[in-house]
């Protein structure tokens, strides 16, 4: 194509160009007192404002930012004039939209900006994934810049939906410490009549290679699996779980986690949302006030509850640094863990598959709360969003005839009994559901690892509540490699895979979904482990242990693994005990003791083979060793500034 072919010299409509224009008409309501003391900034934004569009008249209001992950270019009848990276980004003007008329209608100022996010999804088994978690830092960082580029905004209001981006909003609303915030959660996909959800869709591939797939049904799952184009996954995986995190914080209205993207309510939603950042600018009420160590005690309580994802581990600390609270620790998930037992059955945990649009039309996040307050475990003195305590939330709920209207709608539409989806205590326990989390150590994982216990498949628990697993370890350098075995009938049952040097410094701690949502689904599946230090999709299922510390490239035990080496794996899903143990190198050759495997262990070379992914970007290797010096995955991959300059002084000291 030549440059001539590139112009198109037949639109003549070119050529009728303005090089003038009379400009706004009007006189922004300045006084003597504002040109006088306000910044140049203060005035010239007004200027700005006037050339947009908007009514001089009104353009001394209070301003309040929209923060929003959006992505795509939708047309006036939804259709994409350009594709989003994900539905999770692509309705959310419509939230925006919803939530500003309300600000223009209380006589304030409605800005917006956006941050736009990727999709895990599309990234997974590809090297954009080395860029998933890093990009929360990132972008984190980009929104408190633009919200420092609107200094006098009165509150900021932060609407997104999915894995990485809606983590990063939070933790940009909980560092402004002295503004009033607002999460908007973007809600769920619907799921399709007779499709697949989008967890499961996402093994097409390793189904159709181990021949419990046709070609034909690959091709219609492929095509069927999302019934609205907005929402994040209908599982309860990171972004499902970082909603009603969000709620449980206290950063979201009641009743706001899950909802079906593109609805009414959803709108709704938004709208409630917005009132209430404008009642916190009246009320004094800002950021400090909501977000303290009982409001984040309560969103783990609230995490556990649910079932919801290991990724939380990482964002939730992430949250708590920037608001400049307690960040948890692995005691503290272990406690929370065994005082809260799980009440919710949706994706993909089960034991019955609802999407978690079910669990909001259950009653969501305060249905949760109601029995998590029965059982004494809460602090409901703790402010929130809508200006009240949890306590007067939960009164509120309670009684309100939109809960008693939602259950009822979830019969009527989907013959599902709101208490088979949010259970009571009693009869969670009688459903056999266990508690969330459990953290293993042993001389793999002296640091400690996770597992979410309560997604083992029941089958291979034992009556006690106990998951055993001893066998000859199959040792991956990549997941590339792992997917690769298991397409090509490789991987049988029994066999544990490990899957080293792909934490931190590897690969970004890239999730292995491709691996666990392939084990998930396979028939042998649930008779394979698999052990990592990497981590895992919200919507990852089965024996699957991650975060391993130290990482292999660290220098830990893990990556001084070899394939046949004998390993042990011990998980109490009921005690929330685990072990992890290497035992020998053969059958025949089991050590006597722990400790005496410990010592061969570590006394091995890593991997020969052992080495970060070529294709690792510069800006996840810095990542990674900012994260590192500021403690690593269990402080949530955070920047502690201090920690880094810290480490900087002594560099630069060094004789």
């Amino acid at each position: 194509m030549s440059v001539r072919e590139i112009f198109d010299n037949d639109n003549r409509e070119i050529y009728h160009v303005r090089t003038h224009a009379a400009g706004p008409q009007g006189e922004l309501p300045l006084t003597p007192d504002m040109l006088i003391n306000r910044p140049s900034g203060d005035i010239f934004g007004m200027t700005m404002n006037a050339g947009m569009g908007w009514s001089p008249d009104e353009l001394n209001r209070d301003g309040i930012l929209l923060l929003s992950t959006l992505g795509g270019l939708r047309g006036p009848d939804g259709k994409p004039v350009a594709l989003a990276l994900h539905q999770g980004h692509y309705e959310l003007d419509i939230q925006m939209k919803a939530a500003a008329d309300v600000i223009k209608h209380h006589n304030a100022l409605p800005y917006a900006v956006y941050v736009s996010d990727p999709c895990d999804g599309r990234t997974q088994g590809t090297t954009g994934m080395f860029d998933s978690l890093p990009y929360r830092n990132d972008a984190s960082m980009v929104m408190r810049r633009l919200i420092r580029s609107l200094p006098d905004a009165k509150a900021v209001i932060g609407v997104a939906t999915c894995d990485k981006g809606l983590p990063a909003t939070m933790m940009a609303l909980a560092s402004q410490h002295d503004k009033a915030t607002v999460l908007i959660p973007g809600g769920a996909t619907l799921p399709a009549l007779h499709g697949e959800d989008n967890g499961k869709v996402q093994t097409i591939g390793a189904r159709f290679a181990n021949g419990e797939l046709s070609l034909q049904g690959a091709r219609r799952a492929g095509c069927q699996a999302c019934a609205s184009s907005g929402g994040g996954c209908q599982f309860l995986g990171t972004a499902g779980t970082s909603q009603v995190v969000a709620e449980g914080l206290g950063l979201a209205i009641p009743h706001s986690a899950l909802a079906p993207s593109g609805e009414p309510v959803w709108q709704e939603i938004a709208r409630a949302s917005a009132r209430a950042a404008l009642q916190l600018t009246h009320k004094g009420i800002t950021t400090k006030d909501i977000l303290t160590d009982k409001a984040f005690e309560n969103a783990m309580m609230v995490h556990a509850a649910f079932g919801g994802s290991t990724n939380l581990l990482l964002h939730i600390p992430a949250i708590a640094h920037q608001a400049g609270c307690h960040i948890p620790t692995v005691e503290d998930w272990i406690r929370i863990n065994k005082q809260v037992p799980r009440l919710v059955s949706v994706l993909p945990n089960g034991p019955v598959y609802h999407p978690t649009v079910n669990a909001f039309m259950a009653g969501g996040v305060p249905e949760v709360m109601l029995h998590l307050r029965s059982l004494g475990l809460l602090h409901e003195d703790v402010m929130t969003v809508t200006g009240n305590t949890l306590k007067e939330n939960l009164d509120w709920w309670e009684q309100s005839e939109r809960r008693q209207i939602f259950k009822e709608l979830l019969f009527k539409q989907e013959q599902v009994a709101p208490e088979d989806v949010i259970m009571s205590p009693q009869q969670a326990a009688k459903r056999g559901l266990t508690s969330t989390i459990t953290f293993p150590v042993g001389n793999i994982a002296p640091e400690g690892s996770v597992i979410k216990s309560t997604a083992i498949d029941a089958s291979v628990i034992n009556e006690e509540g106990v998951y055993y697993h001893k066998g000859a370890a199959k040792v991956y350098l990549s997941e590339k490699a792992a997917i690769y075995d298991i397409k090509h009938d490789k991987i049988k049952a029994g066999d544990i895979l490990v899957i080293i040097g792909v934490g931190p410094s590897g690969t970004g701690m890239e999730e292995t979904y491709q691996v666990t949502s392939a084990l998930k689904h396979l028939s042998y599946g649930k008779h394979v482990s698999l052990i990592t230090d990497a981590r895992f999709s919200g919507v990852s299922t089965g024996a699957c242990i991650g975060h391993v510390g130290p990482e292999a490239l660290a220098g830990g035990p893990i990556g001084k693994l070899r394939t046949g080496d004998i390993i042990e794996i011990k998980i109490d899903c009921k005690q929330l005990h685990g072990e992890v143990n290497f035992l020998g190198t053969d059958i025949d050759n089991i050590l006597p003791s722990r400790e005496e495997a410990a010592a061969l262990l570590n006394a091995r070379n890593s991997h020969p083979d052992l080495m970060p992914d070529p294709e690792l970007p510069d800006d996840t290797r810095l990542w990674a060793m900012l994260q590192a010096v500021s403690g690593g995955t269990w402080r949530g991959c955070i920047y502690d500034i201090n920690k880094i300059s810290e480490a900087l002084q002594d560099y630069i000291n060094k004789p």
